[in-house]
């Protein structure tokens, strides 16, 4: 969970992110009806993931190792911190055009023409993001479904995150994969600003402004994204949101956090420090409701 996969590793998100390609050749090839031929994507995807995991761990022999593994191989915290930092080292060595590039393996927006601000405050974001995405929802379905669970919703994450934009090209077959990922999402989001203002307080002895969270969270147009992000803006203090380009036109946001303190370095290693510290504090917190509860 927190060293992460070695490179090159044949990691299961890639063998999804295959069948996806295989699934949308199928849905652009047959003609009209897009968005249920999306809705059948979806499904397929998620659901033959969970059969196929369930099938691979009710093996006699190896069965546990693989859903060990599996389990492991599904939680990201490591990964996402190990992104981070790589981000942080390019900026502070001052090789911007690297830092863009390597932001804008994580991020869906344009980052090409990014300033330093630009790439600081788009990295901060998703990676406050990603804390639910890549570690607090999966192991929220680990605890409740095992590790079945688990990648029947990173089935669903995977998808969303390649087909679920707004785009003439996506929204059509993206629309079932974004909305059951944010039914999906919704109690982990919230988990995660939980988690992420408690981590504030842990560090600093300073509560993040409750109501102006929730406000924040609120304003944002995607359900679940703002409540991890208005938790670490007010965490950390500093702005995440404001205008931002995607796909070529510039697409102003709600403004989270304290407007007008940008992200700095140190205000970036602190964000780091802050998901460690309540990615692993939550996935204790779940692990111990599922142990109580079941």
């Amino acid at each position: 969970m927190i060293v992460g996969d070695p490179h090159g590793w044949p990691h299961p998100v890639r063998w999804l992110g295959r069948a996806a390609n295989v699934l949308e050749a199928w849905a652009r090839g047959s003609g009209r009806g897009l968005r249920w031929r999306g809705v059948l994507c979806a499904w397929t995807l998620a659901l033959g993931a969970g059969a196929a995991v369930l099938l691979i761990v009710s093996m006699p022999l190896f069965g546990g190792l693989v859903a060990l593994y599996l389990a492991y191989a599904g939680l990201a915290l490591g990964a996402l911190l190990s992104e981070g930092r790589k981000v942080l080292v390019l900026v502070e060595s001052g090789d911007l055009s690297q830092a863009r590039e390597a932001v804008g393996m994580l991020v869906s927006r344009d980052t090409a023409g990014m300033n330093e601000d630009e790439v600081r405050r788009a990295l901060a974001e998703t990676l406050s993001e990603n804390l639910c995405d890549g570690l607090v929802a999966p192991f929220f379905y680990l605890v409740l479904l095992g590790p079945a669970g688990l990648w029947a919703y990173k089935a669903i994450s995977t998808l969303d995150s390649m087909w679920g934009y707004r785009t003439e090209k996506w929204r059509e077959l993206g629309w079932a994969a974004a909305r059951t990922d944010d039914v999906l999402a919704y109690v982990p989001a919230r988990l995660t600003a939980v988690a992420l203002v408690l981590g504030g307080w842990a560090m600093s002895g300073r509560l993040a402004p409750l109501a102006k969270v929730c406000g924040d969270a609120r304003r944002m147009e995607s359900p679940n994204a703002g409540w991890p992000m208005a938790a670490a803006a007010w965490a950390v203090q500093a702005t995440m949101g404001g205008r931002t380009l995607y796909f070529g036109a510039p697409k102003d946001k709600p403004v989270l956090g304290p407007e007008g303190q940008p992200w700095t370095q140190a205000k970036l290693r602190v964000l780091l420090r802050l998901i460690s510290v309540s990615g692993v504090g939550c996935a204790l917190a779940l692990w111990l409701g599922g142990w109580l509860l079941f």
